[in-house]
């Protein structure tokens, strides 16, 4: 017999918010850390097979791959968001039917999104720089590897669900048993079966598939908060959905697009430099996990609370957010700069890419300062009614906040493109958090005076947000 759990009621609004922010935090940044540790574990591996342009192919095509992990993020903020308000507010059976829905909207998109980027493979990576035998290996591992993105989607939409209902626990596991089954399947792909790069590529399906059911398992067997998607509340939650959904996508493929840049300006120092890259970039979200963990650990806090009108507890959030980001940022950075020569030992890597790792690790990890406050800003942006404000700040950060600086940096060889790329966000951390803090004085007053038509705890037939009391939400 299915283990079940009786609904319960919104965890967040009550208790500690610090405890709140970094359970939620800590058990997201874990699993976090299992999805990208598939891209670690997958350029540890091949870096073994002593061949630099697959460890540059790795490189071009993690960029390729951070920006459909950056969709699914996303997709992910729209479920959260909807559910957990119908949570905070009490109405579980209406969370049950945006679940649904959501999952359904997420594997559709998914889908779409998977057609338009394999023939559009080959133009992407001309756009990076990558060329001869690196570029054809790296399609060749993409062309496989793209395959998982709707498994990873709905994986990720699970997990998101999971923190949207309070249990951060089993929301870690769902990610966490990425991590696991990457090393257990890519030895095996990439040497026990001898198919090297194109081995790294199929263990990341199969991996990507365990983690979709495993999420399925504590979301439908353990918590029941799947609802059967019906065309009443697919029509009627798919508004709310890309309200949220749509910015919160163009949100966060800006990162992968601004990084894109940053990869075609090192390719132009060689597959050297590009190979330090492909190892700074997967170091950035393992070390900074719980930086990037923020927007959607502190998600559904806030969203639970704005449910049941605390909007004091909102601010609260903001505020012990910000400070824990704060403070692990400073943590993280000491730690990268004493161990630094550790770390490029541990990828084997020399000249330029060795230069680069240094120099990440000794000034422009200080920059993820401000990158956590502008994941905080995004987070309130995104789940109290105004998330076109996270999409013209990452925007404006993927843009003015890259190009000029790394165009200028280049100038000084790799080391001023991350030189570039690490300063350019710190004037769109700051104005981020500034202009939240503005916005959350007026959301009492916004509330009342617009009779709540955005958010879920005012019955209106004319709201995205409605409570679904006598409808078919």
């Amino acid at each position: 017999m299915a283990e079940t759990i009786t609904p319960q009621a919104a965890i967040f609004t009550q208790g500690s918010i610090m405890r709140h922010v970094l359970t939620m935090t800590s058990t997201g940044a874990v699993g976090l850390v299992s999805i990208f540790l598939v891209d670690v574990i997958n350029l540890f591996y091949i870096s073994l097979l002593g061949q630099q342009e697959l460890a540059a192919a790795i490189g071009y095509a993690s960029t390729i791959m951070f920006f459909t992990i950056s969709m699914g993020i996303g997709f992910t903020i729209a479920a959260t968001a909807i559910t957990a308000r119908a949570i905070g507010a009490g109405e579980h059976e209406a969370a049950k039917r945006r679940a649904g829905v959501s999952l359904f909207y997420t594997f559709v998109m998914s889908l779409i999104v998977t057609a338009l980027l394999i023939p559009a493979l080959p133009f992407l990576l001309d756009l990076l720089g990558a060329k001869g035998e690196t570029k054809q290996l790296s399609l060749t591992f993409m062309q496989i590897a793209i395959f998982s993105f709707p498994l990873l989607a709905i994986g990720m939409c699970l997990s998101g669900l999971l923190r949207a209902k309070g249990d951060a626990k089993r929301s870690m596991y769902v990610t966490l048993s990425v991590g696991g089954a990457a090393l257990i399947l890519d030895p095996l792909f990439i040497f026990g079966f001898g198919l090297g790069l194109n081995g790294a590529a199929i263990a990341i399906i199969f991996v990507r598939f365990f983690m979709m059911c495993v999420g399925l398992y504590f979301a439908v067997r353990v918590h029941d908060m799947i609802g059967k998607p019906r065309l009443s509340s697919l029509a009627n939650n798919l508004k709310p959905f890309l309200i949220i959904g749509v910015p919160a996508v163009l949100t966060q493929i800006a990162t992968p697009i601004g990084n894109a840049y940053v990869t075609a300006t090192i390719a132009e120092f060689g597959d050297d430099a590009v190979a330090g890259w492909a190892i700074v970039g997967r170091l950035m979200p393992l070390a900074f996990a719980a930086v990037f963990s923020l927007s959607g650990a502190v998600g559904p806090i806030l969203s639970q609370n704005l449910g049941a009108k605390n909007y004091g507890r909102v601010t609260k959030t903001m505020w012990d957010s910000l400070l824990f980001g704060l403070v692990y940022c400073l943590l993280i950075w000491v730690l990268l700069a004493i161990s630094w020569t550790y770390i490029a030992q541990v990828f084997s890597a020399e000249g330029q890419a060795k230069s680069l790792i240094r120099f990440f690790c000794l000034f422009v990890a200080g920059s993820f300062i401000f990158n956590g406050a502008l994941f905080v800003a995004n987070a309130a942006f995104n789940n109290l009614g105004f998330p076109i404000y996270s999409t013209v700040f990452n925007w404006g950060r993927a843009t003015l906040g890259i190009i000029p600086f790394v165009w200028i940096g280049k100038d000084w060889g790799p080391e001023g493109v991350l030189a570039g790329w690490g300063l350019g966000g710190i004037v769109f951390g700051i104005v981020s958090v500034l202009v939240c803090f503005k916005e959350l004085k007026k959301l009492p007053e916004r509330v009342d005076k617009e009779e709540a038509d955005q958010f879920i705890n005012i019955p209106s037939s004319n709201s995205p947000f409605t409570s679904g009391k006598g409808t078919s939400a």
